[in-house]
């Protein structure tokens, strides 16, 4: 027997935070997989990577399983691994700061501008001129293009080029964003991407490296198939592939299957779409918010105040999600999460930006066919939680 919930007072379509575009054509790719008998990496991964690198102009584009691999990958390749640090913004998905684990290296955090929620250069400055001796040296900076905002890889470029470091972006947010012309992940050594389903586009898990180093490109793709030198698909598709590849290497399975190969391509077919959307969508949002005068440009408040207005951020999240709109705040501050407070000492108020980041931001429903009426209803319920 089943007893049948008091039913709300107010009725609701739920509005989820984000949504993939789906049609037809992806479930037609996926059939077609099914149908051929190829499932991993192989002509659909190899056409993905080809729409993606000639979509943001870049000379590789190496599918795998997750940016989380694609950046763990990029580090290895380019060396990373014990004895060297990585500097990496304060604020960020935990994974920015655990790939550098995985290498053995040390994860150095950097506060971030508040203004655009990227790594503060000034900060990079200051820590690489007045860092004390130490066992680690620092070899590599992970910018992060958070939000679909690039980092200001003009100045990071400069300082790392100065410093001799190598730059990795994180671009798992990045896809479609632009700087003076670049797009996000092609300023770097290289740029890994997300396909998570909360993505501008998505495989549902899935990830992307690119870059335009040759060495790179090639150990990468050693790399992400367990060492070998050749991939199933070249050996299909030359004479004697029958034999089995060499492995020099120390590698990996973090192959993206032909069956995630498949969404990307259908859904590359409707990246310009998808875009076009979200920016609308965000535009509306500024113009929805534009008289909430709680909802303000980041600045820097009195610390005595962050409490009550994190209990205050938290308490609008509930109260949004019980009327059905879906919420997140913002991202990590990572150097308060558990495992890295621990081992590196790390107070909350070390980096004073990220750790407000953390605790006062919000990420409202936007994804491409969110339509006016639902924006409408996420400001209006926004605007009744603050009141």
């Amino acid at each position: 027997m089943s007893v049948n919930p008091r039913p709300h007072k107010e009725s609701f379509k739920r509005i989820p935070i984000a949504k993939p575009v789906f049609s037809a054509s992806e479930e037609e790719a996926l059939l077609e997989v099914l149908r051929s008998g190829w499932l991993v990496q192989g002509p659909k991964v190899n056409a993905f990577e080809k729409l993606f690198r000639h979509f943001i102009g870049a000379k590789y584009a190496l599918a795998v399983t997750s940016c989380t691999s694609a950046l763990h990958l990029a580090l290895a390749a380019a060396g990373i691994g014990p004895g060297d640090e990585v500097l990496v913004p304060a604020f960020t998905f935990i994974a920015t700061a655990n790939v550098v684990e995985y290498t053995g290296a040390r994860p150095v955090f950097i506060d971030i501008d508040l203004e655009t929620y990227t790594i503060d250069c000034t900060k990079i400055r200051k820590y690489l001129s007045e860092r004390p001796e130490a066992q680690t040296r620092p070899r590599c900076i992970i910018p992060v293009s958070l939000f679909g905002l690039c980092a200001d890889m003009e100045k990071v470029n400069k300082i790392a080029s100065k410093h001799g470091l190598s730059v990795i972006e994180d671009a798992a947010c990045g896809f479609g964003a632009r700087r003076h012309g670049h797009h996000a992940g092609t300023e770097a050594l290289a740029g890994c991407f997300s396909f998570h389903p909360r993505k501008a586009i998505t495989t549902g898990e899935g990830g992307m490296v690119v870059t335009n180093d040759d060495h790179l490109a090639k150990t990468i793709q050693a790399l992400r198939n367990h060492g070998a030198s050749k991939t199933d698909f070249e050996r299909h598709l030359e004479h004697g592939g029958s034999l089995l590849p060499e492995y020099d290497k120390l590698g990996y399975n973090y192959r993206m299957t032909d069956l995630q190969g498949a969404l990307g391509v259908a859904q590359m077919e409707k990246a310009e779409m998808i875009l076009k959307g979200r920016k609308q969508a965000a535009a509306r949002y500024d113009e929805l918010l534009a008289q909430v005068t709680e909802i303000k440009t980041p600045f820097v408040p009195g610390w005595n105040k962050i409490n009550v207005w994190n209990r205050t951020r938290n308490r609008v999240m509930t109260q949004l999600e019980a009327m059905g709109i879906s919420l997140r705040q913002g991202t990590h501050a990572v150097h308060t999460l558990g495992y890295y407070k621990k081992k590196y000492a790390l107070q909350d108020h070390d980096y004073p930006m990220a750790y407000l980041a953390d605790r006062l931001s919000l990420a409202l429903p936007l994804y491409y066919g969110i339509t006016r009426q639902e924006q409408r209803t996420v400001v209006e319920k926004l605007k009744q939680c603050l009141s």
